[in-house]
């Protein structure tokens, strides 16, 4: 009897310690999933930061109330889309991360001044997804369609169109909510420094709330590829392609697999035409052969035998003198879903470098060298052409120019970091030297010196942020890298 009452005392003892351990361990694993949630990152993944909060953006009442709040408790705030800036754009140590993803409405589109009116939070789909109908077309934006407005106004991006030069140029107003609270209007004709300041700015001076942007008609072109040496690359591309009034878009590729190592290059033409008829072509394309895409490109991270894999299925698809149908809206709309990637131990970042027209062919070959010296991993290497455009305080064109858009996979660990950096930085100072620039949404990189050089207005660009938020209200990792 005794022994009976002692096992069920041992029994219950048992099974309170257990309940109370379960409980305990379900605790510990909540606030360890809640502090994960809190760790911030971008598509890069090379700096993670913990946050205070993250703040889904909804309505300007919300917005004001959230910047008060930040006040009384003297908190920093970050402004964050899509977040495929690299290198800590988007957020910053213990701040609030204002999300502007959710505040994504296309408000007005005006057919006939050919206009649209859209929140910040909306991506360049959604834009085309209103304006496809009427016959219109975004002039400038990235190659693909998944980026919000106020982050690509915030990178003032550029693309594939070689008529328009950077997104700050079919930007004819927007209006933004300052650290105060208070909403300014942003043009050319009223608080025309901000206009410069907030294109190409970062998220530092306000929070982007709604844009008027100028469109362009959707019209149908023939796609044509063509097979050219490099070193005929400038000359090519002024009386070919920039002296045709029916070229309006054109992309190139140079080759990174180990065969024709920086020598093998094509471009694709996109010349307007009546051959056929643009409704037939109007529809808007979803991507496709994701997973066999994805597969194909992944044998590139691994091998010289998967790059020059990858370059031999590319002269196939892209041979000389094949040409397809399609309408502008489409090809603003490329496949990318292909290239989502995120190893255990590396991940894909972009490099973008600015470059004379006339430089080309030097400038690839001394690159060549550089690249040739180290072991990085380049997977892809794109050109575009940027026109000359001064207009924002962080412009990276002072010239006409070649955007040579590298895309690399790295390992994330210190070491790996440092190594890539320090290739980086060369390519930087061959830039800089031959008059070019390279583009800042990217990881930390660059010094604070090659920021200087390849922006001289940087210290002006910086001043006039605190003289616009003398509180630093608004603060990201990149500001407190080469601002402070």
């Amino acid at each position: 009897m005794v022994n009976n009452i002692f096992h069920k005392k041992r029994l219950a003892i048992f099974l309170i310690i257990f309940i109370l351990f379960y409980c305990c361990f379900f605790v510990f694993s909540y606030l360890k999933k809640d502090q994960d949630n809190l760790l911030m990152n971008d598509v890069g993944r090379l700096v993670p930061i913990k946050v205070r909060e993250v703040v889904k953006g909804q309505e300007i009442e919300q917005f004001n109330q959230l910047l008060l709040d930040a006040k009384k408790k003297n908190l920093k705030i970050s402004i964050a889309g899509k977040q495929h800036s690299q290198g800590g754009h988007t957020y910053y140590k213990d701040a609030i991360v204002l999300d502007m993803t959710t505040y994504n409405k296309v408000i007005k589109v005006d057919s006939n001044e050919k206009l649209v009116t859209v929140q910040s939070g909306a991506t360049w789909a959604d834009v085309q997804e209103a304006i496809n109908h009427y016959g219109l077309s975004i002039k400038t934006m990235q190659a693909p369609n998944i980026f919000t407005i106020g982050g690509s106004m915030s990178v003032n991006v550029h693309g594939r169109d070689i008529r328009f030069g950077p997104l700050i140029e079919s930007i004819r107003s927007f209006r933004i909510m300052n650290a105060n609270g208070d909403i300014l209007n942003v043009s050319r004709t009223e608080n025309e420094e901000l206009f410069r300041l907030v294109n190409g700015g970062y998220g530092l001076f306000g929070i982007i709330l709604d844009v008027d942007i100028e469109l362009t008609d959707n019209v149908l072109y023939k796609a044509t590829n063509e097979w050219i040496d490099y070193h005929d690359y400038p000359l090519y591309f002024k009386e070919k392609v920039l002296d045709n009034p029916e070229v309006e878009m054109h992309n190139s590729r140079i080759s990174v697999a180990p065969k024709s190592f920086l020598i093998e290059m094509y471009v694709t033409n996109y010349y307007r035409t009546d051959e056929e008829k643009l409704e037939d072509f109007t529809d808007l394309v979803d991507e496709k052969y994701i997973r066999r895409n994805k597969f194909a490109f992944g044998l590139s991270r691994r091998s010289n035998w998967g790059k020059n894999f990858v370059w031999f299925v590319q002269k196939h698809a892209f041979k000389e003198g094949k040409s397809e149908f399609i309408s502008r809206n489409n090809v603003m709309r490329p496949e990318v879903e292909f290239l989502n990637y995120e190893g255990r131990n590396d991940t894909d970042i972009l490099q973008e470098y600015f470059v004379p027209v006339d430089d080309f062919p030097k400038y690839i070959d001394r690159l060549r060298g550089i690249l040739s010296e180290s072991d990085l991993n380049v997977l892809n290497i794109t050109i575009r052409y940027v026109p000359k455009n001064k207009e924002a305080y962080l412009s990276y064109a002072k010239e006409d120019m070649f955007a040579l858009v590298f895309y690399i996979n790295q390992g994330i660990s210190a070491k790996e970091i440092e190594k890539t950096g320090e290739v980086v930085r060369k390519i930087i100072d061959l830039t800089i030297e031959m008059n070019g620039s390279y583009y800042l949404p990217y990881y930390q990189y660059p010094t604070k010196e090659q920021m200087r050089e390849a922006y001289p207005l940087t210290d002006e660009f910086f001043q006039k942020k605190r003289e616009y938020d003398p509180d630093e209200r608004f603060m990201n990792q990149f500001y407190e890298e080469y601002g402070k």
